[in-house]
């Protein structure tokens, strides 16, 4: 005897519903996603896995969808890298050389093409607008977002799915990819108490974005942790640039010539403030130890070479992009993942 929702091999139950395509999935024993992939002909499958889907489509007798079909057809078989950035900035800037990096590496071996645009003014995002409209991407992968920028609502609506690097708040609606910032800067800070230093202070970046205000609370935190009150007259809030660091840390020397560490929240804010700190004769470390954050480059080839916050941000990249790929392919998973962040103490500190 035949149970209700058991099916024949013309792909119909007794209650005549077609198989669908979690069916197919249950019966391979994958993810939804996986199936679809399959049945588009994506190489993004191992031999093994598209032979079980196979004979699942063929014992349940499923007939693709065929508007999925249609859809998948219309692919453009790219990704979009969206950079509300000059483009000065990111070709100067080791963060997002390394991120791109991350972001091709797990792309290689899925068949799409990285589109790198730029969009820092209103024009940009609307030409970006039209252009994805057309269907000329399956996706898009955002970095360097502040929290005003209209560009995520701008992608969500006209439906592309859209992974955010760094979310805007602690609410952020799109999936997300970041690191433990908070906790990062925690680390950095408590590492400059147990060294004896005493008044640390802290080049922040602008704070409307979210993962500069995460490390502002991190420093705040390690200081309260240690029973120390903060003190508004040691935090600079600067644009994670090279002279906003030495621009901030000359005002900070003005205002707190006490002052013997200081945290920044980027390694090139450190590398300008190293240039204050030398220009106003206070050697590093010996008068002001300091820390930075990313573990780029620049933290290596510092003299001294600085100890600085390592953030994975290939391992970021490919993470951004693994789920954007997800996401389009209409699998469940995990929306926001933050990965550890790791102290690198070099002799800055």
């Amino acid at each position: 005897m035949t149970s209700r929702g058991t099916r024949s091999r013309e792909g119909k139950a007794r209650d005549g519903r077609p198989p669908t395509l979690e069916e197919v999935a249950v019966r391979a024993g994958v993810g939804r996603g996986t199936v679809s992939r399959v049945i588009n002909g994506s190489p993004r499958v191992s031999e093994r896995t598209r032979a079980a889907v196979e004979a699942a489509v063929a014992e349940l007798g499923y007939v693709p969808n065929r508007a999925a079909r249609a859809l998948a057809a219309n692919r453009a078989d790219a990704i979009a890298l969206v950079v509300p950035e000059p483009e000065a900035r990111f070709f100067a800037e080791p963060y997002f050389s390394d991120i791109v990096g991350g972001i091709g590496d797990a792309l290689a071996d899925s068949g799409m093409q990285l589109l790198l645009t730029f969009a820092g003014g209103a024009r940009e995002r609307r030409r970006l607008a039209q252009y994805l409209a057309a269907h000329r991407a399956d996706g898009a992968l955002l970095v360097s977002v502040r929290a005003d920028d209209p560009l995520p609502e701008l992608l969500t609506g006209i439906g592309i799915p859209t992974v955010i690097s760094g979310p805007r708040s602690a609410a952020e609606p799109l999936p997300s990819v970041d690191s433990d910032n908070a906790e990062g800067a925690r680390t950095a800070v408590s590492h400059l108490l147990a060294r004896g230093r005493r008044t640390i202070a802290t080049i922040t970046g602008r704070l409307e974005v979210y993962g500069a205000a995460c490390r502002l609370d991190g420093y705040r935190r390690a200081l309260a942790e240690a029973g120390h009150a903060p003190d508004p007259g040691l935090i600079a809030v600067a644009d994670f640039s090279e002279e906003g660091g030495r621009r901030a840390m000359a005002g900070l020397l003005a205002r707190r010539p006490d002052l013997d560490a200081v945290f920044a929240a980027s390694d090139v804010m450190a590398a300008g403030a190293r240039q204050a700190l030398r220009a106003a004769g206070r050697r590093t470390p010996d008068d002001v130890a300091l820390i930075g954050f990313d573990d780029s480059a620049v933290a290596r080839h510092m003299d001294p070479p600085l100890t600085s916050v390592r953030q994975p941000i290939e391992e970021m990249g490919r993470a951004m992009a693994e789920l954007v790929l997800a996401v389009v392919a209409g699998e469940s998973g995990p929306r926001h993942l933050v990965l550890p962040t790791e102290l690198v103490v070099r002799e800055s500190s």
